[in-house]
């Protein structure tokens, strides 16, 4: 076999057929030079355009991250009168709490009883105690009444009434020089079955209201009466009734001889009561100014009735109060009766003038004097009040003693007002003559030992205003 010359190549047995002599032909093409002269085209055409800035912002990001400036917002003119807003406190951080210390469960019960002491209004103290026990099974004792139960007592100390001078003088200190003849109808006093009958009526009063507690009177009306003594002189045999308590007012009243015409307020007033238990046959011929008020009840009344809506009970109670205040109109055509802010009067228990089986008991009309601080003033007894309390009196009387009282304000509210009534001493009732009532107060004074030197029986002096006679 010949060798090969030396142009030819050794062949390779992985060449495929014919490819090879193609490939010899593509490498005999200038690939290098012509690769780069592409390459330096296409870095002049980059150069001229936008996209070389972006690439080297882009290169230069990544060497070093610069932090973004805030952008600088613009600063307005402030707005005059307007004040600058003020820096906002930067907020303190809490402190965090402290773990709670871990509480053991209870393994019996450890609840004790308490107590609380509030005052009322009422004038009374309500005390409160709240009692535990153990008991058995909550499912056990829920079914028991008596498992769960609150308690309410109320406790009442009954006074006792005072006798001696001594006790008299330190509620009403002077009274001793004022009526110097008490010093000997003081021993053999009793005290009079009226002062006991009033707290009994007071405390009936308190066991009808005692779930209501809103209902209940007060410690000051309770204890509105510190005695109530049956008085006889040794020497004349004069018979007095003497109660010492504190002095309310009393504004009720009407006359249309003596007064004509009164303020609105009163005529249409629903509490403002026309009669007194004082009264006399009336003499002259103008009616009672109250009367019209009295009439727009009526009317008022009707018209409810006449109402689709008024309930059938609600008409009978009407019906019933029309037929009341008829009565009572016709009272005042026949009729004058005492002027609370004019005359001189003061009020009684009922249950103590509508008696009469007590020789001491006061009634209407008894001439009777009430004094305060060593001044004596003459009266009658002209009106009739509720059973359970006593010391009220006319607002002429209350405002005698203080210029402040009014039907709102009570002239003395502690006990240190004497009330003497002179029992039996009543007359024909007529309209007020106040020179008589006081010379007949001064005469019954006389039999009981008169009045002190350092002390003068009040002279009461006709306020009313004067009216004018029509010419014939």
């Amino acid at each position: 076999m010949a060798s090969p010359s030396g142009n030819q190549r050794k062949h390779d047995p992985h060449e495929i057929e014919g490819v090879k002599q193609r490939h010899s032909k593509a490498a005999s093409f200038p690939w290098l030079r012509v690769s780069f002269f592409v390459l330096v085209c296409g870095v002049i055409v980059i150069a001229q355009g936008p996209l070389p800035g972006k690439i080297w912002r882009k290169l230069a990001g990544t060497k070093k991250e610069q932090p973004a400036k805030p952008p600088v917002k613009p600063v307005s003119k402030p707005v005059v009168g307007t004040p600058e807003p003020k820096p906002q406190p930067v907020p303190t951080p809490k402190p965090t709490p402290a773990p709670e210390p871990k509480v053991l469960p209870p393994t019996d019960h450890t609840a004790t009883s308490g107590g609380d002491v509030r005052r009322m209004s009422k004038g009374f103290d309500l005390k409160t105690k709240v009692t535990l026990v153990k008991g058995k099974a909550a499912s056990t004792e829920r079914e028991d009444k008596s498992s769960y139960v609150a308690e309410y007592e109320l406790k009442v100390r009954l006074p006792k009434a005072i006798t001696t001078m001594a006790e008299l003088q330190k509620v009403n200190p002077g009274i001793d020089k004022a009526l110097p003849g008490l010093k000997d109808m003081l021993p053999t006093a009793k005290t009079s079955p009226f002062y006991f009958r009033l707290y009994e009526n007071k405390t009936e009063r308190l066991k009808k209201n005692a779930t209501r507690l809103n209902d209940l009177m007060t410690r000051h009306n309770f204890f509105d009466c510190e005695t109530i003594l049956n008085l006889k002189h040794p020497r004349t045999g004069r018979r007095a009734l003497l109660v010492q308590a504190e002095m309310d007012v009393v504004s009720d009243g009407s006359d249309g001889d003596r007064l004509p015409t009164m303020p609105d307020k009163i005529v249409n007033s629903s509490y403002y009561q026309p009669m007194t238990s004082y009264g006399w046959k009336k003499t002259g011929s103008t009616p009672n100014p109250l009367i019209a008020g009295w009439k727009g009840r009526i009317k008022k009344a009707n018209a409810e009735i006449a109402k689709a809506g008024t309930k059938p009970e609600r008409k009978a109670w009407l019906q019933a109060r029309i037929k009341k205040i008829k009565r009572e109109i016709q009272d005042m055509e026949a009729r004058s009766f005492l002027i609370a802010d004019y005359d001189p009067f003061i009020v009684m228990p009922i249950d103590m003038v509508t008696d009469r089986s007590d020789k001491y008991a006061a009634s209407i009309g008894d001439y009777a004097v009430v004094i305060h601080k060593g001044k004596i003033y003459p009266c009658i007894v002209g009106d009739a009040g509720p059973s359970f309390k006593v010391g009220e009196a006319s607002l002429r009387m209350a405002k005698q003693i203080n210029s402040r009282a009014s039907p709102y304000s009570r002239p003395v509210s502690d006990l240190t007002v004497t009330y003497l009534v002179f029992p039996g001493s009543a007359e024909k009732f007529k309209a007020p003559d106040y020179t008589k009532w006081r010379e007949k107060c001064s005469s019954l004074l006389a039999e009981m030992g008169g009045v002190g030197a350092e002390s003068t029986l009040h002279t009461w002096v006709n306020t009313l205003p004067i009216i004018e006679k029509k010419a014939p």
